[in-house]
């Protein structure tokens, strides 16, 4: 049994999805303290042959808060997301598969969730879905509250063993972090994922790479986007 933990992020990039594919249980990580200046609520599109950073609105965005306590500004949202599905129908109504993604994207925006927890989280379960992946998703505030008081890599290991999983995948980014070692102590194995290069026809523009899964999903079909979700080395 294979297993991720990682915070929830709004239409994360290709990477994320990567991490997604390559376990059988993803934790979304709902109840760590929410990172400011980071990809939980914002991410990149194309627009006009170039990166475009979207960002939903937030009424309490501080780093004292957990993902799940950062609130979405509703009282700014309803313009925000008019402006941004305008902005999405604009850059991308003559994509290959504007018409089976643009839906997606309403469908997740048009929910009254109050938490960005749950936009993001919903974000990638839809995505989830439609590429046809089966990994299971549970969320750490709903499921493991009591391991809060844990150290972090403690608290790593204990929701491991809670779902009796051998192999916990880590983004890279994680090797400062965490060591084999200690990981395999407990009866785990522990390795980092990275992405190689995954490149795409983007309209006859030179390719942005890294923007929002929104970007891939509207050049690509689920068959193609599942190769790219291969796409990576364990280390």
């Amino acid at each position: 049994m294979k297993i991720a933990v990682m915070q929830p992020y709004l239409f994360p990039y290709i990477g994320y999805f990567q991490l997604i594919k390559s376990v059988d249980i993803f934790v979304f990580y709902d109840d760590v303290n929410y990172i400011k200046q980071g990809w939980i609520n914002r991410n990149k599109i194309l627009t006009s042959s170039k990166e475009f950073v979207f960002t939903i609105p937030l009424k309490n965005s501080s780093s004292f808060n957990t993902i799940r306590e950062t609130e979405v500004n509703t009282h700014l949202f309803v313009k925000w997301k008019s402006k941004f599905l305008q902005t999405v129908e604009q850059s991308y109504k003559k994509a290959p598969y504007f018409e089976k993604i643009y839906p997606l994207i309403i469908d997740v925006l048009n929910k009254n969730f109050t938490s960005i927890a749950d936009f993001a989280n919903d974000s990638i379960i839809k995505t989830s879905n439609y590429l046809g992946l089966k990994t299971k998703f549970i969320c750490s505030s709903s499921d493991y509250p009591d391991t809060k008081s844990f150290d972090r890599e403690n608290r790593l290991i204990e929701i491991i063993k809670r779902n009796n999983a051998v192999s916990y995948i880590n983004p890279v980014g994680g090797r400062e972090l965490y060591a084999k070692q200690s990981f395999a102590l407990k009866g785990i194995e522990l390795n980092f994922i990275k992405s190689r290069s995954v490149v795409y026809k983007q309209f006859e523009n030179d390719f942005v790479p890294w923007l929002s899964i929104i970007d891939v999903l509207m050049f690509n079909n689920q068959t193609e986007i599942n190769d790219m979700l291969e796409q990576y080395d364990l280390i």
